[in-house]
């Protein structure tokens, strides 16, 4: 899926696609390291990585995977479509900390139907950068 700066974000931040997370795969295409280049808090980055698995982003994926727990490569389901992202809840997280939570429900459509994959993640910020760390799904 390909979407234009002024389409309506997949995260469903309120923003458009290039003013959201739009701006921050774009970022890590360029390689800028400029203010504002990444997400400043936890719950931002999980938006924007749930719009890279909207998009089939993987290479924003693993760049934002702490390398402690980031896999060697990364095979997304095509079958897939993401349609909603719900964030439940988060804990810390902000400009200031080191370690945050964002709890979502992430809605998908595929094969066998709808679906919910739910899911308490953990992010840590290293060098100014939150990470995902790693999360514990709901079945």
């Amino acid at each position: 899926m390909d979407l234009r700066d002024v389409d309506r974000c997949p995260c469903l931040g309120g923003e458009a696609y290039g003013e959201c997370c739009g701006r921050f795969h774009a970022a890590l295409r360029d390689g800028s390291r400029r203010e504002g280049a990444w997400p400043a808090t936890a719950e931002a980055l999980m938006r924007s990585r749930y719009s890279a698995f909207a998009l089939g982003d993987v290479e924003y994926l693993l760049a934002s995977w702490h390398p402690s727990t980031r896999p060697a490569e990364l095979e997304l389901d095509a079958e897939l479509q993401w349609r909603r992202l719900d964030i439940v809840g988060t804990a810390a997280g902000g400009p200031f900390d080191a370690e945050g939570l964002v709890e979502f429900a992430a809605h998908y459509r595929g094969p066998g139907g709808r679906g919910v994959q739910r899911e308490r993640s953990r992010f840590r910020r290293e060098d100014g950068r939150w990470l995902y760390l790693d999360g514990d799904a709901e079945d």
